[in-house]
């Protein structure tokens, strides 16, 4: 599905979002409009979701991160889609993930301090439709958190 040509342009979009077009063309040894042609079919075929902005959220004051292991009750049929509906409005609630195990739903939690997070999970986590078990991991350090690709 991709050429040499479009890896060396994912290659270098990946390093340096921000650098000018012309600057990520020629670092993959590509014309400015080759560049934009690719860059747009790769985003038509869904490999691009687009560009974005990370926000640094403890410069907004959101020093606490949480992990929830969550364990549903499974004998409900729509546990999972009527959990995980519920969980998209709580706005402290930044990703959900699903898995296959004993586990079924990672929710990674912000807070701007414990009292915020301990109000966040009594009023908004814990009444949460079809939670059979709940585990709490705290956030110490993030390690490596990178979404590039090996390409």
């Amino acid at each position: 599905m991709l050429d040499d040509t479009d890896r060396r342009i994912l290659r270098q979009y990946q390093a340096d979002p921000e650098a000018g077009a012309s600057v990520i063309a020629e670092r993959a040894g590509v014309t400015a409009s080759t560049m934009a042609r690719r860059l747009e079919r790769m985003q038509s075929a869904g490999i691009l979701r687009g560009v974005r902005g990370e926000v640094n959220w403890p410069a907004l004051g959101y020093a606490v991160e949480v992990s929830l292991r969550v364990t549903l009750d499974k004998t409900q049929p729509r546990a999972f889609d009527e959990f995980i509906a519920a969980a998209r409005r709580v706005p402290e609630v930044i990703e959900i993930q699903t898995f296959l195990g004993q586990v079924d739903v990672r929710l990674s939690v912000i807070a701007r301090d414990m009292g915020h997070y301990q109000q966040v999970y009594r009023d908004q986590v814990l009444p949460l439709p079809h939670i059979a078990d709940i585990e709490a991991l705290m956030h110490v350090a993030r390690v490596k958190s990178d979404e590039s690709l090996p390409l």
